[in-house]
């Protein structure tokens, strides 16, 4: 009878940690719907915009439009790759984590611009593409995390270091890349209201 109801209480245990791993559909939908919104954002700062305006600087040590739009792309397509690659891969997440304070965490770090960040290298903007082929990268790239998001299962199974001194896991990471592009976005309607922007 012990035995029976150790392996009772192991089997419950063992639910409780698959279940704490297992997105619903309706967490899926809130970040799609998250991602949709970001994306959107996105292409309503940058979409109209001439080429002079896209390359517009309010200082020679900031970052004009399109460089921001080269940012979150090299960011995405990075943070894409490495939750594939990386991510996915590493040791099994605390089972104990908490992991709607961490979600809320995200959603509310990375789009605060009271906190700087200077970008790494890998993700600093360079000259090689086009503003219009800035922004129809990052829309592809947009379709394909939505399409991880959607299709692969196990979001909450791993987790990896982060900036934010937390663990993330693969769900998070992408709430990352949403609100990433969503602090970014920010920033490029703070250049395109400078007093000297040009009005083409």
């Amino acid at each position: 009878m012990k035995k029976t109801a150790l392996n009772f209480c192991t089997l419950l245990l063992l639910c409780g940690v698959a279940f704490g791993q297992t997105l619903t559909q309706g967490d899926k939908e809130k970040a799609a719907t998250y991602l949709d919104e970001t994306r959107d954002g996105v292409v309503a700062a940058t979409g109209e915009l001439s080429e002079a305006e896209m390359k517009f600087k309010p200082a020679p040590d900031r970052w004009s439009v399109a460089e921001k739009l080269k940012h979150i792309v090299l960011v995405e397509d990075f943070l894409l790759q490495n939750i594939t690659d990386k991510v996915m891969k590493s040791p099994p997440r605390a089972a104990d984590r908490d992991t709607a304070k961490i979600d809320a965490m995200v959603l509310a770090m990375i789009p605060d611009r009271s906190h700087k960040a200077q970008a790494p290298p890998p993700v600093t903007p360079t000259g090689r593409w086009t503003p219009a082929d800035t922004l129809d990268r990052f829309l592809k790239t947009r379709t394909k995390t939505i399409a991880f998001l959607e299709s692969t299962p196990g979001l909450r199974a791993h987790a990896s270091d982060s900036p934010l001194g937390q663990q993330l896991d693969a769900y998070e990471w992408v709430l990352f890349m949403a609100a990433h592009s969503q602090r970014h976005t920010k920033q490029i309607l703070e250049v395109t209201a400078d007093p000297n922007f040009p009005k083409s």
